[in-house]
């Protein structure tokens, strides 16, 4: 079945805290090509609460996720950190009461979860901001359960699908968000919200 365990999920998730941490400088300065300079910052921030909060057995396969969402929400500033916040309460709403994630939960958490962000934050695909990135990776999670894709090589799919959604960033002007305001200036540099989405992906395995 190749489902992800709690164990399994909060390893993804710290590996996912290693690659922002691993990454901040680099973040922090492609948002100063778009924004104020402070989404690494924030996200750290964030993180570094979430992880403080863990716990080494995770009852569920939502918990890790659980503690994502709270932080994000309670800790981050900027207009992302509660984006991040509600996207990964939806991972947690998907995983609570179960043993396991399977493609089938992926794909639903991932859905509801770019449903989420694009109505609180009026973006879409195109828009050069996180649901860049988080859109195709959903994408691929629900073709992934058309196709009964194991859950590991379905997030291997998404990573791949967020990544070029985040490369493809680098070439939009964006229409929502800080970038919107600096318009041709941050042309040539991803968007820092989907690049953390890929990164999010990208550490699942």
């Amino acid at each position: 079945m190749n489902d992800l365990e709690p164990q399994a999920v909060l390893s993804w998730v710290e590996r996912f805290i290693t690659r922002i941490d691993d990454q901040v400088q680099e973040l922090t300065e492609l948002d100063r090509r778009s924004g104020d300079g402070d989404f690494g910052t924030n996200m750290v921030t964030a993180l570094s609460r979430a992880k403080a909060k863990f716990s080494p057995a995770p009852a569920d396969a939502g918990a890790p996720f659980s503690s994502l969402s709270t932080a994000f929400l309670e800790h981050s500033g900027g207009t992302s950190g509660p984006l991040f916040g509600m996207w990964f309460r939806e991972f947690a709403l998907a995983g609570e009461g179960s043993p396991a994630f399977s493609t089938a939960l992926l794909a639903d958490a991932a859905r509801n979860g770019v449903a989420t962000v694009r109505r609180l934050g009026s973006a879409s695909v195109g828009d050069r901001t996180m649901v860049d990135a988080m859109a195709p990776a959903a994408d691929a999670l629900a073709e992934a359960v058309e196709d009964d894709v194991p859950a590991a090589r379905a997030l291997r799919l998404a990573a791949e699908a967020a990544r070029a959604g985040a490369d493809s960033t680098s070439s939009i002007i964006a229409r929502r968000g800080r970038a919107s305001y600096v318009g041709e200036a941050a042309l040539g540099a991803p968007d820092p919200g989907a690049v953390a989405v890929a990164l999010f992906f990208e550490s699942a395995g």
